[in-house]
């Protein structure tokens, strides 16, 4: 007796690799002409890409290596930098431990890379910090798992981090064993992920507060937030970096003095949390109403109705454009070279003006772009792991 699987449908016929190129490139006529158009293409960029890696002067990226990464950072005081990250590998093993698979495997991948980087370091120095960032996160990760409830304990950890990590940095005045390092020496990569991830944490708070603040009842509240991010949002960044830099210390005390670094970040950080403040509203006009009148018919307040109920739903409409925003800052931190911060695009065009590497601004601006794009690309997959997690846009 056949069953229905059997009877229903067409059978079905294996093809070899053959039978799948003329199947899926070569039929009809037009795909097979596009086919070819696309492998001659490939073929020709791609030879002449090879070739140019295999032969490009890759010396000036070697060479000036520690400036790239720290900009003029004393030497001798490198180590300071490697502290931060070794510190940052024990908190991201710990956020792998009591994370999913997503985080484990960002986790696993950022430890085989500190593991290739120390075994390539083997011949020359600073391998001791690679291999001790991948005992970091083993340590954090062995530590963290299983242990899902310690996930509010780690969040912390993440945020005194970030303190602990300017003060390291830092210094303290007169003080032999971390003696004070002024911003104005900070630069190349490392200012880049100060200025995002300074601008990530704090304009998302104030975006959230901006975005309820424009749905107030309060007429004085929601008039000053609407003010406030329809001015910023028409305000090119590039603007709001030279107001920051150059009108903001005339309003000020003289007696209070806040260095460049400082004040480029506060203006990353509000102009961000404008278009924060936008894509939340987005996230809270999608949230039904019927939710809202049902949870205030159970005698709920509106303070717990939104902390509970319309933020966690309008937050997770909203992840994609969210992390859009993030990328897109984490790309716009280069523009603080108008402004004479030696952030990591600074960087490399100091570089290029070296005699001995002249000419050669294709390597940096491949390397360049090749670090913007590995780290765009991990916060995007982080992204997109998140969203199939928790749904976003199937229910």
């Amino acid at each position: 007796m056949t069953t229905t699987a059997e009877t229903i449908g067409p059978p079905r016929t294996s093809v070899g690799a053959l039978g799948w190129l003329k199947r899926n490139l070569f039929s009809p006529w037009y795909n097979a002409l596009l086919s070819l158009i696309s492998v001659w293409l490939i073929y020709s960029v791609g030879g002449q890409t090879v070739q140019w890696a295999l032969t490009a002067r890759w010396e000036v990226i070697t060479s000036n290596l520690r400036l790239f990464m720290v900009g003029s950072f004393p030497p001798d005081q490198v180590w300071r930098v490697w502290l931060v990250v070794t510190l940052a590998s024990l908190l991201a093993g710990m956020s792998g431990g009591i994370g999913g698979r997503t985080a484990r495997n960002i986790v696993f991948s950022l430890a085989a890379s500190f593991g290739l980087f120390g075994v390539l370091s083997l011949a020359g120095g600073g391998y001791e910090w690679h291999f001790a960032n991948v005992l970091a996160i083993g340590a954090g990760y062995l530590l963290t798992r299983g242990r899902a409830q310690w996930g509010r304990w780690v969040a912390l950890a993440w945020l005194l981090a970030f303190f602990l990590t300017l003060f390291i940095l830092y210094g303290i005045e007169k003080n032999e064993w971390l003696p004070l390092i002024g911003t104005d020496r900070w630069g190349g990569l490392l200012l880049t992920f100060l200025l995002s991830i300074v601008g990530i944490v704090f304009s998302f708070p104030l975006g959230v507060l901006l975005a309820l603040g424009r749905r107030s009842r309060m007429p004085m509240i929601s008039l000053f937030s609407t003010l406030y991010i329809e001015i910023v949002r028409g305000v090119p960044l590039v603007t709001v970096l030279f107001i920051a830099q150059i009108m903001v210390p005339l309003f000020l005390p003289e007696e209070m003095r806040l260095d460049r670094i400082m004040r480029a970040m506060a203006g990353v950080t509000l102009f961000a949390a404008a278009y924060m403040a936008e894509n939340v509203r987005g996230g809270l006009q999608a949230v039904p109403s019927g939710q809202v009148e049902a949870a205030h018919a159970l005698g709920l307040s509106d303070t717990l109705v939104t902390v509970f109920i319309v933020l966690p739903q309008a937050l997770r409409v909203v992840i994609p454009p969210i992390v859009s925003l993030f990328i897109g800052l984490f790309k716009d931190t280069t523009l603080v070279a108008i402004v004479g911060l030696l952030d990591l695009l600074a960087v490399g065009k100091s570089v290029l003006a070296q005699p001995e590497f002249l000419g050669l601004q294709k390597e940096v601006y491949v390397f360049v772009a090749g670090v913007f794009f590995i780290f765009c690309y991990v916060m995007s997959y982080a992204s997109y792991r998140l969203e199939i997690a928790l749904g976003v846009g199937k229910r």
